[in-house]
Order: C-alpha cells, then sequence, then structure tokens
C-alpha cells in the first residue's frame, strides 16, 4: 500500500516544486514564509495520510511521550547559540536560542494573541505583548496565520479550551494532553476533539522534523503538500534558508523551544539544516512553526531575537511582527485545572481529594485499589454500600450514625448501640423501647428485659443484674408508685364492671322499675274511674225505670185488695188458694214450666 500511495503521490510532489524564480514577490519590508498560497493545508484526508506513511509506522500517524514532570528543577533553561552549518555555497553561522522546558504540563501553555480571545478577533500582537498578558518567562511565537485577515490557522487549545478546529487539515501538530503526555504528528478531527483524555494545549505547524529520532521531512511532503505559496513552492518553503521556529522534545519529555534568526534567502537554515541541528541535541520528535519574518523570541517579556521585517517607515531598522499564537513558558501552573476534586498547590501541582488522582484529579482512586465487597467504582469514586464510608468503602460509620453515607443521626438513649445500616438500637442490659428509652418494667431484668426477678413477694429487683433488696432510686420509686395507683384504678373498675353485671342479672334495670310503676299507677286510676262511673250510674233516675226486667208470679189476689179481704180463702174460680204457688216463687223465662 505505501509503494501504491509514493507511486501516486511523487508526481504531485513534481506540481509541488517549481523554480524559485516563480515565488510570488514579497510585500515591501515584510519577510513572508507562507507554506501556501491559497488557504492552509492540504486538501486531501486524514485516511490518505495513515495509509501512505511508511509501513514500519502501522496505522499511528502520530507520536506520544510521556512529559517529564519534575518540581525540583527550574521551569526553563533557555541558552543562546552560534552554530556553523555547511551548505552549497560554503560554511556560515547561524544564531538562534533554544529553551528547554521541565514539566511543560504546568510550564508551557498555548496563548491567543494579545490574551484570550484574540483568534475569535482576528487579531495579532507581538510576541512582547501578549507575553506580557501572560507572565511568560521564556516565550516565541508558534501558529500560522492569514496575512491578510489575520486569521489564526490550523488547531488551536489553550488552556483546555478549543479555540479553533481545522476540520481535520493535515498539518503537523503538537500538543499536551491531559495526562501530561506530549504529542507530535498528524491527527483527525476526532482525535482533536476526544474528551476521554482532551488536549489542553495544541498548535499547529507545518512539516514534521523529526519523528522518532529521524529527519521525517520527505515523508512529510507527501503528506502536507498541496499548493505553492505565497514565496514559492512547497518544496521551495523547505529549501530555503531563513528564520525558523520549532519546537519539540528530549528523552526525558522535556519540552525543548527553537528559534532561529535569519532573513529569507539572505541567513538562517533550511528545514532540513533545522532537522539535522535538533536531532544532533538530542531532540526526538519535532515540528516546524511559523517562520520568517513572524520568528521571534521573547525572555522576561522583552525581544531577545533579531527581527528581519523592516521597520515602517524607516527601512533601516528591523521590527519584530505582530503574530498569531504564542508558546508561553510561565511559572507552575496546574496545567489543565484540576476539576472538581482537587485545587491547585503551590508547586503546580494538584492536591487531589482523598479518593482522587490524577494530574487533574479526575480518575477516582479506586479504579487502581478497588471498593472491596461494601462498594462499587463510579466516575465520581466508590459509592459505598449503607452503613460503610471511606475512600474504599472499608470503614463502618462512626458511632452515632448511619444509613447511605453515614449522613443519619442516630437516635439512641442510654449508651445503645446503632444498626450502621438500618439505624436500629441495640439496647444496653436493663432497657427497652425502639430508643431504649425505657427501664424494663418491674420484675423483669437484662437483655431485652427477657429475664423475671426471682425476689421474694414479687418485689423488684435491680433492671440490670437482677440482684434483691436493692434501694430504689427515685425515679423508680415515682413509677412503682404510679403502677400502684394504676393498677388500684384498674382493680376498681374491674369490680364495679363485674358488680353492675351482677345487679342486671338479679334485678329489674331502674328504666324497667320506671315503666312498670306507670303501668300499674295508670292501672289504678282505670279502675278508680270505673267504679265512680259505676256508682253514678246507679245513682241515676234512669236507672229506677229499667227497660226490661224478670217476671214474678204474683197472686192476683194480693194485686186486687178487695177480693182478697171480702172473701177469705175463697175464689171466684173455686180454687183454693192454698193450692197455688208461693209468693215467693219467681218466675223467669229459663225456669221449667
Amino acid at each position: 500500500m505505501a509503494t501504491v500511495c509514493l507511486l501516486f503521490v511523487w508526481p504531485l510532489l513534481g506540481l509541488c516544486v517549481p523554480l524559485h524564480a516563480s515565488e510570488s514577490p514579497r510585500s515591501p519590508g515584510l519577510d513572508l514564509l507562507l507554506p501556501y498560497s491559497n488557504g492552509h493545508g492540504p486538501a486531501h484526508s486524514h485516511r490518505r495520510v495513515r495509509d501512505c506513511q511508511p509501513l514500519l509506522y502501522g496505522n499511528s500517524t502520530q507520536q506520544t511521550w510521556t512529559a517529564d514532570s519534575s518540581q525540583d528543577a527550574e521551569e526553563a533553561e533557555s541558552r543562546v547559540f552560534v552554530t556553523s552549518v555547511k551548505g552549497p555555497s560554503g560554511t556560515r553561522w547561524v544564531n538562534g536560542h533554544m529553551t528547554v522546558v521541565s514539566d511543560p504540563l504546568r510550564t508551557l501553555s498555548v496563548l491567543e494573541p494579545g490574551g484570550p480571545g484574540g483568534c475569535g478577533l482576528n487579531r495579532v500582537a507581538p510576541v512582547e505583548q501578549t507575553a506580557q498578558w501572560g507572565g511568560c518567562l521564556f516565550a516565541q511565537n508558534a501558529g500560522f496565520f492569514n496575512t491578510s485577515f489575520q486569521e489564526c490557522l490550523g488547531n488551536v487549545v489553550s488552556e483546555g479550551r478549543l479555540v479553533r478546529n481545522s476540520r481535520g487539515i493535515q498539518n503537523a501538530q503538537f500538543g499536551i494532553r491531559s495526562d501530561g503526555s506530549l504529542v507530535f504528528g498528524y491527527l483527525s478531527e476526532e482525535e482533536v476533539l476526544q474528551q476521554k483524555n482532551p488536549f489542553v494545549q495544541l498548535v499547529s505547524g507545518v512539516v514534521w522534523l523529526l519523528r522518532d529520532g529521524q529527519v521525517y521531512i520527505d515523508q512529510s511532503l507527501q503528506a502536507e503538500c498541496d499548493k505553492t505559496q505565497m514565496t514559492g513552492a512547497f518544496r521551495y518553503f523547505v529549501d530555503v534558508i531563513s528564520a525558523r521556529t520549532a519546537v519539540g522534545h528530549d528523552a526525558a519529555g522535556r519540552v525543548v523551544l527553537v528559534q532561529i534568526d535569519g532573513q529569507t534567502g539572505v541567513r538562517g537554515m533550511s528545514l532540513v539544516e533545522l532537522a539535522n541541528f535538533l536531532k544532533e541535541n538530542g531532540v526526538i520528535n519535532a515540528i516546524n512553526l511559523d517562520g520568517g519574518g513572524s520568528s521571534t523570541f521573547v525572555r522576561n517579556r522583552t525581544l531577545a531575537s533579531y527581527p528581519s521585517d523592516h521597520c515602517a517607515p524607516d527601512g533601516r531598522w528591523r521590527c519584530a511582527r505582530s503574530v498569531s499564537t504564542v508558546l508561553c513558558v510561565h511559572a507552575r501552573r496546574c496545567g489543565a485545572g484540576c476539576g472538581e476534586h482537587g485545587v491547585c498547590g503551590r508547586s503546580g501541582r494538584c492536591e487531589c481529594e482523598r479518593g482522587w488522582s490524577g494530574e487533574t484529579c479526575d480518575r477516582p482512586q479506586c479504579e487502581a485499589d478497588g471498593c472491596g465487597t461494601h462498594g462499587i467504582c463510579t466516575r465520581k469514586g466508590c459509592a459505598c454500600d449503607a452503613g460503610w464510608t471511606g475512600h474504599n468503602c472499608s470503614q463502618v460509620c462512626s458511632s452515632g450514625l448511619f444509613g447511605d453515607g453515614c449522613n443519619q443521626t442516630c437516635s439512641c438513649l442510654n449508651g445503645a448501640t446503632c444498626d450502621p445500616v438500618h439505624g436500629l438500637c441495640s439496647c444496653t442490659p436493663g432497657f427497652t423501647g425502639d430508643k431504649c428509652e425505657n427501664v424494663c418494667p418491674v420484675g423483669w431484668f437484662g437483655a431485652s428485659c427477657s429475664e423475671e426477678c426471682n425476689c421474694s413477694h414479687s418485689c423488684h429487683c435491680d433492671a440490670l443484674s437482677g440482684r434483691c433488696n436493692v434501694s430504689l432510686p427515685p425515679e423508680t420509686r415515682r413509677r412503682l408508685d404510679s403502677a400502684g395507683k394504676c393498677v388500684a384504678k384498674q382493680m376498681f373498675k374491674s369490680w364495679r364492671q363485674d358488680e353492675e353485671t351482677k345487679l342486671e342479672q338479679r334485678y329489674l334495670s331502674e328504666r324497667s322499675w320506671l315503666i312498670l310503676s306507670l303501668s300499674m299507677a295508670l292501672l289504678l286510676l282505670f279502675f278508680s274511674l270505673s267504679l265512680h262511673l259505676l256508682s253514678w250510674c246507679r245513682s241515676s233516675p234512669l236507672s229506677s225505670h229499667p227497660t226490661q226486667r224478670d217476671y214474678s208470679y204474683v197472686p192476683l189476689h194480693d194485686i186486687n185488695g178487695s177480693l182478697t179481704s171480702a172473701h177469705p180463702g175463697k175464689t171466684t174460680t173455686g180454687v183454693s188458694h192454698t193450692d197455688s204457688d208461693s209468693e215467693d216463687e219467681v218466675w223467669s223465662p229459663n225456669s221449667d214450666r
């Protein structure tokens, strides 16, 4: 596959290598050295870069190195150098600055021009001005920019903020991830935006100078060549001597910043010469940054390099150019911040809360230590079972606390212990109740008040030990007195209820007696009225003429007195009166005839 790609790319490289005479004229006074004439970066995809790289690198288009994290060393050491370079026209002397940065996660930042928001405003500023704002000990220019519209080019991440996304344009990149690892090479858009281990600093260059200790310029031409640029072809951009700026790292993981003084076509270094110089000085991976008149180095916020742009309006002098992003070396800071679980210490390192680790305190310690048998590891640390606490869930809740997170307070009394899970009280001997608030009932003692006193006459015993003949404390006496009164009331009430039940069974109730008495009184009144009525009826005149009476037989001689008196003992019928019935005989309809 690599061979096929090489066959495809070399014709393209031919298009990228017109003669130096075809370069566009430079603006008066400006030493412009741009890799592309239209836009920035090649048009092909990251996949093509991956497929066309040498087979020994496999599918990886980047190199990652663990950064130095020493705290005892100075933030950086910077030196001025003058070195001889052999070229086609002979040996020449080149001077510049090399700055070795320790603990780069906390001491090195990518700054926008003039401070935050500079790229969004299409602003450019001298490196001195940006260094003043950022409190830089050392600073040098970094990414490319559009010289017409002052637009920042490539990817830019500053202090963990994504400032600019190049949408996957394949130029060489330098970045620092949140775990402190250094990254050099070509990145896809997905790799730039990933959040698992995000970039905290990132800047784009053009041409990967050194890869894993070897010059990688020819391979970079295949990956990045696209169109000619303002000062000539892409190859001219690589081969011309000029002022240069680069960033790399050594075997110890320290970042190496290099700035070369020069002027395009007059003095300075080509990219091949720069790559060899870096290799000779122990650099492992390195990329090229904006050069030409943009190449600037500032020490203690003061210009220390020799600019190649002519000042306006007097061209006798040289002036530093206003540029885009800046690489700033500063006093130790907590590079990517310390998140929600740490604070930045005086050493510039995050001091994490218990249970958290990592450069930014974003990794639960439980990932390494585990959470034992009483918890599970989550993104926020160990989630402990109810009743357990500690960074690895190995500690029972403190006395008096229970529940999830041990944040509930026990309400147990009289020295009782509290279950750390549910909060249930375990009473000491002699006490009972949900909160162990009650002394054992009279006649009982011991744990859970489960043992019965064995005292004569059922006397009281000590609720704790069960001993008899103990002097009663005032509170116990009061309780016994109250209990006695209560028992007496209950006994009296029970006796009265029994008596009332017996009375209801033997005698009529008061209500029944009342009803009976009223009934008798009404009956007597009725009989009295009846007798008076009968008496009145008999004494009434109407009673002497009865409507019907029984008949009595009375001899006529008794009725006719004259006859009786003239002929005593005789009758007209000749019948003696002695033969008649007695005058006392009375006839009635029911009598026999």
